[in-house]
This record gives C-alpha cells, structure tokens and sequence, in this order.
C-alpha cells in the first residue's frame, strides 16, 4: 500500500466522519427548531389574547380616564375660584369689623369726653353753688342762733361741715 492510497483512506473516513457530524447537527438543529416551534405557538396562543385584552381595555378606558382628567381639572379651577372669591370675602368681613370696632371706640371715648365735661360742668354749676349756700345758711343759722339763744355756744362744729366748705 503506497502512501497514497493511505492518505486517501485517511481523507475519506474524514470527509465521511464531517458528513456524519453535519447530519447529527441537522437533525439536532431540526429538533430544536421544531420545539422552537412549538414554543412559540402555544406563546402565540397565550399572551397575544391577553396583550390584545389589555390593548382593548386600554381602547376602552382611555376616553373614560381622559373624562376624569378634565372633570378633576375643571373641579379644581372651580374649587380655587370659590376659595379666592372666599378669600376676599373674609377679607372684606375682616376689614368691615375693624373700621366698626375704631368707630365704636371713637364714639366711647368722645361719649367718655362729653360725660367728664358734663360732670365738670354739673359741678361748677350745681355743686359748687349748693356747697356755698350751704356754707352760708349754716353760717346764717349759727348766727341766728347764737343771737337769740343769748349764750355763747361752744366751739364744735362738726367736721363734716367744715369738710363740706372746703370741697
């Protein structure tokens, strides 16, 4: 046997052992594929109802959620023009209150000014004269009496009628 044929030998069984492991890694790629396959049809079964479920709950909520949006917006733009408007009224009430509590203490005091000038006025005109007459119908009268009593009377007057005098 020459060294060709041997070399020639060699190549085949090689050449043979390649298609060997093509045709084993045909086989295992078919298998894979076809289990690929099957997997993805039974996902295919499976989620895609699901995901088109959920996109038509989204077709279908979407105008609603859109609807409480603009309610909870409109509401809201409503609710903080009720509370400005609120908000002014108070102050308004606020402001009404205070210029009414400077007027009342305004009129006290000048209801305070005309009762002192009235009193003043009611004691000078009234007290001050009735305190003189009295001094001098008690002086009157101790004269009278001394005069027709014929005795010298002691000397005690009473302190409330000398107090009186000066007042």
């Amino acid at each position: 046997m020459d060294n060709v044929t041997i070399f020639i030998a060699v190549t085949a069984a090689a050449v043979l052992l390649q298609a060997i492991i093509l045709l084993a890694l045909y086989l295992a790629f078919r298998q894979s594929a076809a289990r690929l396959e099957a997997l993805t049809s039974e996902v295919r079964s499976k989620v895609l109802p699901t995901a088109e479920l959920v996109q038509s709950m989204l077709v279908d909520l979407r105008p609603k959620v859109e609807t409480i949006v603009t309610n909870a917006s409109e509401s809201t733009t409503v609710v903080r023009r009720q509370v400005e408007r609120l908000d002014a009224t108070i102050s308004d009430m606020v402001d009404r209150a205070r210029l009414q509590v400077i007027r009342a203490d305004e009129l006290l005091g000048r209801t305070l000014d005309h009762v002192e000038s009235a009193t003043d006025l009611v004691h000078k005109t009234v007290v001050s004269p009735v305190r003189q007459a009295s001094g001098l119908i008690q002086g009157l009268a101790a004269g009278l009496e001394f005069f027709f009593s014929g005795k010298r009377r002691s000397r005690q007057a009473s302190p409330v009628a000398q107090d009186e005098m000066f007042i």
